[in-house]
Formats: structure tokens, C-alpha cells, sequence
């Protein structure tokens, strides 16, 4: 396939550089009978940790020089070196990553995370942390009556033949023992909160039926993991403090991920450490190499690599490649990481690769640093494109709006972007939801939110025909009037409806017969730059149904696993409810798991 292609290219070519490999000296430490133990950056949030003693004492230390970097292929059968040694290496910190080190951690594994940023979260950290999961306990005990055939049924309806038929039922028929197997551990707790399934398909929930983490309390104290989860979206992208107060939504699933991988004993962590290759032998994977601390870690892992360190969302160079996208720039994926690194490792040690050209797409607020932020839950007013005219329902889940952009070519390159019009009924304030507030200032300074008294004005500074605004405005007005969005029939659909029920809406004068619908009348006009964003890429490695890692024929390679986003997606190039990406990752990591220790899956 020319995505495989493309990639053996990319591998060729830019491996030796991506790892890095360069001689260094270091100063090490070592346990008393010589056993090497890594240490963390002075900078570092934590360091390496052994359960919740943390880093291993009564160390000494000694300088070694690395006169040349490790041989690229190593021969079978010769005698390797390690720096460190566990039974399952887990790359990444997410939530499939997580899931999965606690689950081999709980088996009595010797668990190794590495992570390559500073923070334990990845991009599910800026997440609200829904989870669909269909049948699970969660789900029963708040009286939502699923199970897994009504999941499978809606998800099939959905996806169709887009992926293995057998690969979409490991992920359902998983999903309920995931939960369970989660919740035995006292630190994971999870509840059911309403969010419409995404697609009118037969087994849709229309009020959904996704999970999320209860929130998780603040720690008394500095605590060394909770401390080191990933701020909120909107704390990191603007610079400013965490609140005290309780973890929520994303974070609390990585806080009390953490807390069970920490109750178990047998899990260690390591920030700052990036994977540069996978170590093979046979054709079986045996180890990795990654950077810390500028030198290069040799790991041993008897059991397995489980690779859960998100997409290539943050490459500007892969997403030009593959995805046809001007850059990076735009992606909720989290900074510092999701860089390929995972998916580049894999293909190295002969991984097959599909759906390179897929995202979680969303409509996104454009920033004036050039980054831009996932939008959703729109109250209030119409996307226009270049043209001045409306192109899809803006009130569709953001995937599907997303594709729709796609489609009309509206926000995929800086020079035509999609406006966001509405009036002065909100306040002045955005009528929509966006994870990164926007400081309507800023924007206006660097033209991003544009205000004229009239229609022809707000045309003349966005640059759209002044007749063809006034006549898309004009004929939503009527629809207004009527209830009926007769182009793109927006509010028709329980999903459309879900962010439109509260007082806000109300207040905004919302006519009762559709509320998704609210006039442009009331002067003066704003408009308000989108582009085309995602909460990350969804192509990668293909895997089996035990979250083995395939090669193009088919067979497994020994040793090696892979969950979320470093995977090609189950659903293929579809998001069929809240939750998918994150359920799906920690489903594929719970069965990587239990595989890896040589157990069912079922518990």
C-alpha cells in the first residue's frame, strides 16, 4: 500500500536521525551489586519509581563512556546489554498506555513506563474522559441498560466492513471486563454521565452510553505521580497555574491510573525518556533503546512492548506527508509528545501500517500564536466558508463536521478558513463551547474575531461576498422562524439538541420549535476564525485481536503490542460515539495485558 510504502521510505532515510544515537559520557547510578538504576533530570516532576517506595537507595555511582552508539541489527544469538530490565516495558502514559501497565503491574509483572515528556497523561489528560464501553458495571449500576450485542450491533451499523469484523468484537466483547478488572483496584471508580451516541444507526443510545472517571480528590500534600499528570488543556496552552481542587475528567483517569499501578508494587516510571528503537532478535522484540537524560537506555523486557504513545499528531512533517495538512500547528495533541516515534519504531521492526491519512477530526478556534482549539457544542450562530454560504449542520459531532470541512476543502489552510457568524445576543461572548477560553482582544487585535454593525461591514473583513452573506443569513433567519433547517436539517438529531437544552440558550432567545436554530438579527455581527483541528491521529501499526503487533503477512511479530492511537483505529474512519478513542485504547491495553502474562482476558 503506498501509506506502507511511504513509511518504509521515511524509516529508511530518517531513522538514524530520529534516535539520536550519538556517544556520550554519563554519570550513572548503580544498586550495590551493580545492577545500573536510571536517574531523573533535576528538572524532572519524579523520577524513576519501584511502587510507592520510589526511586531504589544505597545506590553508588560510576562514570562509563559509550565509545559508539549499539549496532543498529543485532545478530541472533549474541550476548546483549542492558541498562534496565523488566518483564513488560509499557511506552507511553495515556490512558490504553496505563490501563495496560497496571494490568500486567497486577499480575505480578515487573512494569516498566516510560514516558517522553515531563507529564504522565498524554492527550487523554485534555480529555473529559468518556468512555464507551458498552455493558459494563458502571453503566448497570446507574440503570443504563446496555450490553455488549447492543453495542456491537450499533457499532457494526456504524463501522460496516471498515475494519476486521473479529477486531471490532475483541474491542466490545472486552469492554465490560475492562471496567471490571479496573474496578477491583479501590483507586478506579467510574460513573455514567448522558452524551449522545454520534450516529442515527440501529443500537444507538440516543442519550448515550459512555462512562467517565469519578472525579478524584485532591492529595494531602505533594504526592510525586499526581503531581506530574498533565495540566488541563487550557492551563498549559495559556500559561497559567493548576487550581487546587480535585482532579477532573482526564485527569482524573491518569490520577487514578496511577494511584492502582502504584498500589500494586511492581510498576516503575520514567519522565523525560523517549523511545528511539525497538531491540530485536529473531524477529522477536526482546527490548528498546530510548533517550534519557542525553544517553541512550538499552531495556530488557522478558514478556513484551506494549507501544501506546499516541499518534503523529504533533509531526508537521508526517501530517504534510500523509495527511495532506499544512502542519501541526492545530492538533489537541499534547505538546512534546505524539510525535511518530512509536509508529517509526514499529515499522523499523517490521510493522504493517494502515489508516495513515485518518484523524479524530474537530472544528477548531484558531489562536493567534497559530495553534488552535477543539470547538464544540455549538449554541449559536452558522460556519461560512470562503463563499459567504453555509456547507454543512453545525451542529454535527465534531468528527463528522470535521470530515464535512474536509470535504468542502472550508479550514484546511490558513488562507481559507471557515467564519463562525453570529450576533450580539451571546453577549459578545462565543456561543459554543471551546476547551481554550479566547480572549476576544487578542483575537480582534490579530483578526480573528472581526465585529461590524451590519452584515456588509462583518463581509468587507472577513473577505466573502457581502450579497452572499446577507442571503445566507437571510434564508437561516427563515428557517429560524420555521423550525426547519431545510439545507442541512440541523437540529433534527438527538446529538444536535444535547448542547442547546440549558437556560444559555434559552436566554439567547432560541425559538421553541428548534432550538439548534437561533436568528442572526441582532446587530452588531461577529465572526470568529475556524480551521480544521483534531484530538489526534488515528492511523498506525495494525494488530490482531490479543493487541499484537502484525506484519504485512499477517503474523504477529513476537514481543511487541500496541494500543490508541499508535494503532490503526478499530473504527476505521469513523467515531461512532464519545469515548471511542480512549475506550478502544484502554480495552486494546487490558488485552495486551493479560496476553502478555499469559492469561485471559475475560478478568
Amino acid at each position: 500500500m503506498n501509506d506502507q510504502l511511504a513509511l518504509r521510505r521515511l524509516v529508511d532515510a530518517r531513522a538514524c536521525a530520529l534516535a539520536g544515537r550519538e556517544p556520550v559520557r554519563s554519570t550513572e547510578l548503580f544498586t550495590p551489586d551493580g545492577r545500573l538504576i536510571a536517574h531523573q533530570p533535576d528538572a524532572a516532576p519524579m523520577g524513576e519509581r519501584s511502587g510507592p517506595q520510589g526511586l531504589v537507595k544505597n545506590h553508588v555511582t560510576r562514570t562509563r563512556t559509550a565509545d559508539q552508539p549499539h549496532r543498529r541489527d543485532q545478530m541472533a544469538h549474541t550476548e546483549q546489554t542492558w541498562d534496565q530490565e523488566c518483564d513488560v516495558l509499557v511506552v507511553g502514559s495515556g490512558g490504553g498506555a496505563l490501563t495496560g501497565a497496571y494490568g500486567t503491574a497486577a499480575r505480578g509483572l515487573d512494569t516498566l513506563v516510560i514516558e517522553k515528556t515531563g507529564h504522565f497523561g498524554g492527550t487523554t489528560a485534555y480529555s473529559g474522559a468518556g468512555l464507551w464501553l458498552p455493558g459494563n458495571q458502571a453503566q448497570a449500576r446507574d440503570g443504563v441498560p446496555d450490553s455488549a450485542d447492543l453495542g456491537r450491533t450499533y457499532f457494526r451499523a456504524v463501522v460496516g466492513d471498515a475494519t476486521p469484523h473479529a477486531l471490532q468484537d475483541a474491542y466490545i466483547d472486552g469492554a465490560a471486563a475492562t471496567v471490571a478488572f479496573l474496578e477491583d483496584n479501590p483507586h478506579v471508580r467510574f460513573e455514567y454521565r448522558p452524551f449522545p451516541d454520534h450516529y442515527p444507526a440501529s443500537g444507538r443510545f440516543e442519550a448515550g452510553r459512555a462512562v467517565f472517571p469519578v472525579e478524584l480528590p485532591a492529595p494531602d500534600g505533594p504526592h510525586d505521580l499526581l503531581d506530574a499528570v498533565r495540566p488541563p488543556a487550557w492551563a498549559q496552552r495559556l500559561g497559567l497555574p493548576v487550581p487546587d481542587g480535585p482532579l477532573t475528567d482526564g485527569r482524573a483517569l491518569i490520577g487514578r491510573l496511577l494511584l492502582a499501578l502504584e498500589s500494586t508494587g511492581k510498576a516503575r516510571t520514567l519522565l523525560h525518556t523517549a523511545l528511539t528503537r525497538l531491540v530485536t532478535e529473531d524477529g522477536t522484540v526482546i527490548g528498546a533503546e530510548a533517550a534519557h537524560d542525553g544517553r541512550t537506555l538499552r531495556i530488557r523486557a522478558r514478556h513484551g512492548v506494549l507501544l501506546a504513545a499516541g499518534g503523529f499528531e504533533t509531526n508537521a512533517e508526517l501530517r504534510r506527508e500523509w495527511q495532506d495538512l499544512p502542519g501541526a500547528d492545530w492538533t489537541m495533541g499534547a505538546p512534546g509528545g505524539n510525535t511518530g516515534d512509536a509508529l517509526i519504531a514499529a515499522a523499523e521492526a517490521g510493522a504493517a501500517t494502515d489508516l495513515l491519512d485518518q484523524a479524530w477530526w474537530c472544528p477548531s478556534l484558531r489562536f493567534p500564536d497559530g495553534s488552535a482549539a477543539f470547538t464544540l457544542g455549538l449554541r449559536g450562530g452558522i460556519f461560512v466558508d470562503g463563499s459567504g454560504r453555509r456547507f454543512a449542520n453545525e451542529s454535527l459531532p465534531y468528527d463528522q463536521m470535521g470530515r464535512r470541512m474536509l470535504a468542502a476543502k472550508a479550514g484546511t489552510t490558513p488562507d481559507n478558513p471557515v467564519w463562525w457568524v453570529f450576533d450580539d445576543r451571546f453577549g459578545g461572548e462565543l456561543p459554543g463551547i471551546t476547551v481554550v477560553p479566547a480572549n476576544r482582544q487578542a483575537f480582534t487585535e490579530a483578526g480573528l474575531w472581526c465585529t461590524a454593525d451590519t452584515l456588509e461591514g462583518l463581509a468587507r473583513q472577513i473577505d466573502v461576498d457581502a450579497g452572499a452573506l446577507r442571503s445566507t443569513v437571510r434564508t437561516f433567519n427563515g428557517y429560524a422562524a420555521e423550525g426547519v433547517d431545510a439545507d442541512f436539517h440541523r437540529g433534527e438529531d438527538p446529538y444536535d439538541r444535547f448542547f442547546v437544552s440549558g437556560p444559555a440558550t434559552r436566554a439567547a432567545g432560541a425559538a421553541g420549535a428548534n432550538a439548534c436554530l437561533v436568528p442572526i438579527d441582532s446587530g452588531p455581527f461577529h465572526a470568529v476564525q475556524i480551521l480544521l483541528g483534531d484530538l489526534g491521529t488515528k492511523g498506525g501499526v495494525r494488530t490482531d485481536t490479543r493487541a499484537r503487533v502484525l506484519r504485512e503477512d499477517g503474523s504477529p511479530i513476537p514481543g511487541l503490542y500496541a494500543a490508541g492511537n499508535t494503532t490503526a483505529s478499530v473504527s476505521g474512519p469513523h467515531y461512532p460515539g464519545p469515548g471511542v478513542p480512549i475506550g478502544s485504547a484502554m480495552v486494546f491495553g487490558h488485552i495486551a495485558a493479560a496476553d502478555m502474562a499469559g492469561q485471559d482476558a475475560d478478568r
